[in-house]
C-alpha cells in the first residue's frame, strides 16, 4: 500500500506538468489533494504494520541481466520517515498557496520531489534507491532556479554540484561492492550478508557515508545547505530542511553503515585520540552542530540564522548515527522526524508569514516593524518553533536531543559535552532572533517605511501551522508513538549496533 505514496506523487507531477495552462487555483488544490492522499496511504501503513518488521511492498525484476528488481520494503524506520514526508509535503503546498508565477509547473516540480523522497525511503534494491535519489535532485534545482530569491542560479547550481558530488560518491562505492560480492544483485539485504574484506570497507564505508553525508549537511561538506535555503522559495526550503536532508542521513544509515559495517572498525592506530572513521565523523559532526549554532548567532539575515540551524541539528543526527548505540540512534532517527517538522515550521514563518509581508529579511530592519504587536501569531508561532527546536519539554525535539546526547555520552563523553555546548548556543540564536525581529522596544531614530496593516493570516497558514505544531507536540508527549516503531528496526540492521567491539 506504501507504494501509492509514490505513484501518486509522479501521476500528480504528470498531470499538472502535461496541463501547464490550467488556472492557478485548481493547480493548488490538486496538489494538496494528492500530498493529502500521499500523507493518508503513509499513516495508515503506518498504523496497519505497528511495530512488525520489514514489509516486502514489490518486488519485480527490472533490469534481469544485472540481477536489479523493482524492490520496495518498509521497515519501522522507512514508515516513520514516509510520514514525515507526508506531513512535509502538505505543509509545503499550503505554504505555497499565494505561488502566482507558473504555479502548475511549481506543483509539478514540488510533487515529482516528493515521489523521488518517497522512493529512497521505500527501495530496497539499491540502483532503485540511487535512481529515486537522482530525481529527487532535479526538481530542487529547477524549483530554486525559477521561483527562488536571492542568488537563486547561484544557490540553485551550488546545491546541484554537491548533491551530483555526493552522489558520485555513493555510485561508486555501490558499484564497488556489487562487484565485489558476484552476488549478481544490488539487493541491500544481500550485500549486507557479504563478507567483504575489512580493507575494502576501510575505503568504501568513507566514500559512501560522506557522499550521503554531503546531502545531510555535513561540515566542512555544508555549505550549500544556508546557500540553498535562503535561494529556495518557501516550499522548496521547507523541502530541503524537512526532508531533503534527511535523505542523506538515511542513506548514511540505511546503506553505508549496514552494507560496511567494519569500515567503522579500530585502524589499529590512533592520532589525538581518533583511530576509526567513527571517530572521525563522530567529530565532524560534533564540530558541525557548535559551528552551525555559532554562525547562526551572528547572521543578519532571518533566514540563513534557521539555515545554519538545520545544519547545527543535523549535526545531532549524524552524532547519534555514530554512536553506534540503541539510544543513539533510535535518538538520530527520532531526531530526522522532529528537526523536519520543526524546521519546516520556523521557514514557513520566516519565508511565509513574515517575509512575504514584510518584503525583507533583515533582521535590523525588521526589528523596526514591531512586529510583536504588529503580526503577534508570526511572532507566537516562531516562539513555540524555536523552542521546540531547541529542547523544550514537551516537543519532539526534547525527546530526540536527549537520546541522542545519552548515546554520546556512552560512546564519546567529550563530543557529547561539547555538543551539549552547541545545544546552549542555539538558545542564544533562537532567543537572538526572536528579540531582533519581535521583541525589540529600541526606540525608532529613523524613519521607516510603514508596513502595517499587514495581510491577515490565511486559513492555508493556520491549517499549515496547526499541522506542524500539532505534529511535534504530540511526538513530545507520546514519544512511544514513533519509538516503539523505530527501535525494533534499530535492532535488526545487521552489524551495527556495539557489541564492544569498535572504536
Amino acid at each position: 500500500m506504501l507504494a501509492y505514496t509514490i505513484y501518486l506523487s509522479f501521476a500528480g507531477a504528470l498531470v499538472l506538468a502535461l496541463l501547464p495552462r490550467v488556472a492557478a487555483g485548481f493547480a493548488r488544490v490538486f496538489a494538496l489533494a494528492i500530498a493529502v492522499a500521499g500523507l493518508a496511504v503513509g499513516l495508515t501503513g503506518f498504523i496497519q504494520a505497528g511495530t512488525s518488521g520489514p514489509v516486502l511492498i514489490a518486488d519485480i525484476p527490472w533490469i534481469p541481466a544485472m540481477g536489479i528488481h523493482y524492490t520496495l520494503a518498509a521497515d519501522g524506520i522507512s514508515r516513520v520517515l514516509v510520514v514525515l514526508t507526508g506531513l512535509a509535503a502538505v505543509a509545503g503546498i499550503l505554504f505555497s498557496w499565494t505561488v502566482k508565477e507558473r504555479t502548475s509547473e511549481f506543483f509539478a516540480f514540488f510533487l515529482a520531489l516528493i515521489g523521488g523522497v518517497y522512493g529512497v525511503f521505500l527501495a530496497v534494491d539499491l540502483f532503485v534507491l540511487f535512481v529515486f535519489y537522482e530525481i529527487a535532485i532535479v526538481p530542487k534545482y529547477f524549483l530554486i532556479a525559477i521561483w527562488g530569491s536571492t542568488r537563486r542560479e547561484y544557490g540553485a547550481m551550488k546545491l546541484a554540484l554537491y548533491s551530483f558530488l555526493g552522489s558520485a560518491m555513493v555510485l561508486i562505492g555501490l558499484l564497488a561492492a556489487y562487484v565485489m560480492s558476484g552476488a549478481h544483485s544490488m539487493d541491500l539485504h544481500t550485500l549486507a550478508a557479504y563478507q567483504y574484506p575489512v580493507s575494502f570497507q576501510l575505503w568504501a564505508f568513507p566514500l559512501v557515508f560522506t557522499g550521503f553525508a554531503i546531502l545531510a549537511g555535513m561540515w566542512p561538506f555544508h555549505t550549500w545547505a544556508p546557500t540553498g535555503h535562503v535561494a529556495a522559495p518557501t516550499a522548496a526550503s521547507m523541502l530541503l530542511a524537512g526532508v531533503v536532508m534527511k535523505l542523506g542521513a538515511y542513506g548514511c544509515l540505511r546503506v553505508a553503515m549496514t552494507v560496511f559495517p567494519h569500515g567503522m572498525d579500530p585502524w589499529g592506530w590512533s592520532f589525538l585520540g581518533i583511530g576509526s572513521w567513527r571517530t572521525v565523523f563522530a567529530l565532524l559532526a560534533v564540530i558541525g552542530i557548535v559551528y552551525g549554532a555559532a554562525v547562526a548567532l551572528v547572521q543578519n539575515d532571518f533566514k540563513f540564522v534557521i539555515g545554519y540551524s538545520s545544519v547545527s541539528h543535523m549535526g545531532l543526527v549524524l552524532l547519534g548515527l555514530m554512536t553506534l548505540t540503541q539510544v543513539g540512534i533510535d535518538g538520530a532517527v527520532l531526531q530526522m522526524f522532529s528537526h523536519g517538522v520543526l524546521a519546516g515550521l520556523l521557514f514557513a514563518v520566516v519565508g511565509c508569514i513574515v517575509y512575504e509581508r514584510t518584503h525583507t529579511r533583515d533582521l535590523a530592519i525588521l526589528g523596526k516593524l514591531k512586529l510583536g504587536k504588529t503580526m503577534l501569531f508570526a511572532a507566537v508561532v516562531f516562539a513555540i518553533a524555536g523552542m521546540a527546536s531547541m529542547g523544550l519539554p514537551g516537543f519532539s525535539g526534547f525527546v530526540a536531543e536527549m537520546q541522542v546526547l545519552m548515546g554520546a555520552w556512552q560512546a564519546f563523553p567529550w563530543f557529547a559535552a561539547v555538543a551539549g555546548i552547541g545545544i546552549v548556543v542555539g538558545v542564544a540564536y533562537t532567543w537572538r532572533a526572536l528579540q531582533r525581529v519581535f521583541l525589540n522596544d529600541t526606540p525608532v531614530t529613523e524613519p521607516v517605511e510603514d508596513h502595517a496593516p499587514y495581510a491577515p493570516i490565511s486559513w492555508a497558514e493556520w491549517a499549515g501551522v496547526l499541522l506542524l505544531t500539532g505534529t511535534s507536540l504530540l511526538v513530545g508527549l507520546m514519544p512511544r508513538l514513533l519509538l516503539d516503531v523505530i527501535a525494533p528496526a534499530v535492532q535488526a540492521l545487521p552489524h551495527i549496533l556495539v557489541a564492544g567491539g569498535r572504536g
